[in-house]
């Protein structure tokens, strides 16, 4: 029985399969709660009750973006008392980031605000999900 060596060979990874992290580091900044909390967290470390009182969203809600970003590995945590105290895994990175997308944003004129397919209003269904 001979064997077709190319079936055997996985197939190399396309440019597009390449990009998979990058686009699901991208999604996991998609919500501006999640930005609201990293903008915040590259000033310093925060307690998520300071988070909250800053943000002025329910603890339940903080909670949950921070477990995505920790999922992320965005940020870490550490205990201090009864409260855990969250920071930036790579600040320096995270801070380049954020500064990235300002200079974008400014340089197409906030233009994806008025996309249809990422606009606020794609927004709002994608948290209704």
């Amino acid at each position: 029985m001979a064997m077709n060596l190319d079936d055997a060979l996985p197939e190399a990874p396309t440019e597009v399969d390449a990009l998979v992290a990058a686009a699901c580091l991208l999604h996991g900044l998609s919500d501006p709660s999640r930005l609201a909390i990293l903008q915040h967290l590259a000033l310093g470390e925060h307690r998520v009750v300071d988070l909250t009182a800053h943000l002025g969203l329910a603890q339940s809600t903080v909670s949950k973006h921070l477990a995505c970003l920790r999922d992320c590995g965005l940020v870490v945590s550490r205990p201090s008392g009864r409260a855990s105290v969250i920071s930036l895994a790579h600040p320096e990175l995270t801070r380049d980031i954020l500064r990235a997308a300002e200079r974008l944003l400014a340089a197409t004129g906030d233009a994806v605000v008025l996309c249809e397919n990422f606009g606020p209003e794609a927004l709002h269904t994608l948290e209704e999900q």
